[in-house]
């Protein structure tokens, strides 16, 4: 072999490295745009955000990324899924989006790419109507539900070692914490404020809001993949930002959690 031979060779090789390093660079948003779809999984069991009213998916959720589907130009597709399946899902790839609203916090943001806050998620407790609580700290002592495996457990536990003596006890769902509640097996739930206030808005004779909430303010946001996920991110807060802009945010505030929430229009910090 000559040295020309041999030096076509070696460039022809470190091209080929270079087209394979490119090409592994994924891209979700390219791969949706090229699909015309976007399969965005979710907890359909997480009043009002999402639920099924006789087998049809709706909430703020669905309504909202109705919404930001048709601004990036593709379907949008919903799967329902347990919400501990969810995050473990995207790294997989089983799907290309978290729908499900995920609470912001810094060891989040360090795995995933979120996208602009699209509701306030900062937690509080809600009681039987006619319960004995009256502020935050008298659920000293009693026995607390929570969904497990989130940002709003972590914010019970800690409010429970501040005060002293909460029994917690944990939930695949909201759904079935609040049932317990009724049947008095738990003095309380802990939850994000907008669900609960929905929770005592829909079902007034049942149950009451402890106000104000106990947990530190907080946001939920939807969740890409990091990195290669981060394009879909910035078309995604691109269409936020438009339907913040244009009125229809606050319209489906105001249709599904009773009031209007100024949001922060860049990142929080986190």
């Amino acid at each position: 072999m000559t040295f020309s031979t041999t030096l076509k060779s070696a460039l022809f090789g470190l091209s080929t490295i270079a087209l394979t390093a490119t090409g592994a660079m994924a891209d979700d948003l390219a791969d949706i745009k090229s699909a015309g779809k976007i399969v965005a999984a979710t907890e359909m069991h997480y009043a009002p955000f999402d639920m099924l009213d006789q087998g049809e998916y709706v909430g703020f959720d669905r309504d909202l990324f109705d919404a930001i589907a048709k601004e990036l130009g593709v379907k949008p597709v919903y799967e329902d899924l347990p919400w501990t399946s969810i995050l473990p899902g995207l790294e997989v790839k089983k799907f290309d989006f978290v729908l499900a609203p995920v609470t912001m916090t810094s060891e989040r943001a360090k795995r995933y790419s979120f996208t602009l806050p699209i509701a306030d998620a900062t937690v509080a407790f809600v009681q039987r109507k006619g319960g004995k609580m009256t502020k935050p700290a008298d659920a000293k002592g009693m026995t607390v539900g929570v969904q497990k495996g989130t940002a709003q457990e972590k914010q019970l536990e800690a409010y429970s070692d501040k005060i002293g003596g909460i029994t917690i006890k944990g939930y695949g769902t909201t759904d079935e914490a609040y049932a317990d509640l009724m049947t008095g097996r738990l003095d309380a739930v802990a939850g994000s404020a907008p669900l609960l206030n929905y929770l005592a808005k829909t079902r007034p004779d049942d149950f009451a809001v402890v106000n104000p909430p106990f947990g530190t303010p907080t946001y939920f946001g939807y969740v890409a993949r990091k990195g290669e996920g981060d394009s879909l991110v910035a078309a995604v807060n691109d269409a936020i930002k438009k339907i913040e802009a244009d009125g229809r945010m606050k319209t489906l505030q105001e249709k599904w959690f009773g009031a209007a929430t100024d949001l922060p229009e860049t990142m929080p910090k986190l």
